[in-house]
């Protein structure tokens, strides 16, 4: 199959979701899964509203690298309450806000169980429009490894 072109192949299945293929990068392979490669990609959407609180621990979120945050109604403030660290080694999360945000419009990013975020069990409050932060787990706390100035 190796000096075949890709229209020459059979017909695919469909992809299951925990295959795992190869990855050539700088002379090195490494293994990787559909999910990493495509939540890296493909952003989970979340509706923000005011005086709601949403658990990103339930399988919704499960896979989901980047949230893309959008702004709907009236001002206020909303809880993501981030999932375990102990359960998301080596797990990044990138949130961005659309334009809907401003002083008055805040998404708070709580860590839970006593976890912290950046040493802190405080939140990290996303209150501007495109923001953007990312954040890490070594599986004992949260870090922030990446803001928009």
């Amino acid at each position: 199959m190796a000096d075949k072109k890709i229209s020459q192949l059979s017909t695919a299945s469909a992809l299951q979701g925990d295959e795992t293929f190869p990855l050539v990068q700088s002379n090195t392979t490494k293994k990787a899964d559909i999910h990493s490669v495509k939540n890296y990609i493909v952003p989970t959407n979340i509706t923000v509203i005011k005086d709601t609180t949403i658990n990103l621990s339930d399988s919704t979120y499960a896979d989901a690298f980047m949230i893309r945050l959008t702004w709907s109604g009236d001002a206020g403030n909303m809880t993501l309450n981030l999932p375990s660290a102990a359960s998301s080694v080596n797990r990044t999360i990138r949130f961005i806000s659309n334009g809907g945000f401003n002083t008055n419009t805040r998404v708070y990013l709580t860590p839970i169980g006593g976890d912290t975020l950046d040493g802190s069990t405080d939140y990290y409050e996303i209150n501007k429009e495109y923001e953007g932060i990312k954040i890490w787990s070594d599986g004992s706390e949260w870090f922030i490894i990446q803001k928009k100035a």
